[in-house]
């Protein structure tokens, strides 16, 4: 459809003697006949609301000639002498004759929309305060709980406990029988181990090979038609769309026009593809003999508030020994009752550093974590 042209005319406040909504082409209050001016916002229009959906004004345009004539005029301007509003083909002032100047002051053109859509309701004030205590609340209970348990004081305790744990394991490189996939075997020597390092397992004695499942494939099994639900924009007739400009006079000119409208609609992406089936697969799976590893012996020691010591195993050419060790130190405190902090020292050197009845600094926290403090070392 063709492009549509409406003239909307404004209304205005008389400042003199509070009369409202006075259609832009009275220049003077019917009320109080005071004449319009550039002071006082008598010269702020107000055009009404607009639809928020095509921009059209909610206003009727204008039919009446004698409000057209006046829209046509131009620009209103002001004069230099009165201050009176007066129609732009008007060389003189209406109010006091007086000539318009080079000097007159015009109402300017608005460039731009006269009226933006208007804004989304806003959420109701009682329920976004509510949920902003809420949350101001909540804040304000974890930041006092954090605070409150970084707070830390000193206190001193007392090494009441040493302990230690050793164990020593017995590995022997010994012949063993194990299944794998033939077509990972390689029968290779092995190589026996000199002080414990430098062998190589071997495999050897590849034997009793027999079939089994080693894992599935995929194996194309014909077609299948599949299809999915999909959207697209399409479109789906016209809607009206407007756009004003203000004429610096009362009134506002509001073009519209039929644009495309654009709807979702869903249809059904088919196709066909590839079916599948899935098959086992089978391989030759073999038992086959090789060296490793294997524990044949343990000895285990531990003691309290003395110096650790190995235990003793011997050992054979094709043995070689295996260490764990553990070490505990337990610090005895008093903060609201008596209590207890236990330390794992990493190493024997570390361990032996801690002496029975030994005072030791430590830094409690609120929350109970506590940390030793070993003149500028915390542990």
């Amino acid at each position: 459809m063709a492009k549509r042209t409406r003239i909307i005319e404004g209304t205005w406040n008389c400042t003199s003697c509070d009369t409202r909504d006075i259609p832009a082409r009275h220049r003077s209050c019917p009320s109080c006949n005071n004449p319009r001016e550039e002071t006082g916002k008598e010269s702020e229009f107000e055009f009404g609301g607009v639809d928020a959906a095509s921009g059209k004004s909610l206003r009727e345009g204008v039919t009446d000639e004698k409000a057209l004539s006046a829209a046509a005029a131009g620009v209103d301007w002001f004069c230099d002498y009165c201050g009176a509003s007066n129609r732009g083909n008007a060389p003189q002032c209406r109010n006091c004759r007086a000539q318009r100047a080079d000097t007159s002051r015009t109402l300017s053109e608005d460039p731009e929309p006269a009226d933006a859509p208007p804004p989304p309701p806003p959420a109701p004030k009682r329920s976004r305060r509510k949920w902003l205590f809420v949350g101001l609340g909540v804040f304000s209970l974890f930041a006092t709980c954090v605070i409150w348990g970084s707070r830390s004081h000193n206190v001193t305790g007392q090494v009441t406990s040493t302990e230690w744990t050793r164990t020593v394991h017995r590995e022997t490189f010994q012949r063993v029988s194990k299944t794998g996939w033939r077509d990972e075997l390689r029968a290779t020597p092995p190589r026996m181990p000199v002080n414990g390092q430098g062998e190589v397992a071997g495999v050897e004695n590849i034997r009793n090979c027999v079939t089994r499942q080693r894992g599935t494939r995929q194996v194309a099994d014909g077609t299948e038609h599949v299809c999915e639900t999909k959207s697209r924009r399409v479109q789906c007739g016209t809607e009206e769309k407007c756009t004003r400009k203000k004429m610096g006079n009362g009134f506002m000119k509001e073009e519209c026009n039929d644009v495309p409208k654009y709807c979702n609609e869903s249809y059904e992406d088919c196709r066909d593809r590839t079916r599948y089936r899935t098959e086992p697969v089978f391989d030759l799976s073999c038992t086959y003999d090789t060296y490793a590893w294997t524990e044949v012996d343990r000895r285990q020691e531990s003691g309290r508030d003395s110096a650790p010591r190995w235990p003793q195993l011997s050992t054979g050419s094709l043995d070689r020994l295996r260490r764990e060790e553990k070490y505990v130190v337990r610090i005895g405190y008093t903060d609201d009752g008596a209590k207890e902090h236990q330390l794992e020292p990493k190493n024997e050197s570390e361990f032996l550093s801690w002496k029975m009845g030994q005072s030791v600094p430590l830094q409690v926290s609120n929350f109970g974590s506590v940390t030793v403090l070993a003149g500028d070392v915390k542990r």
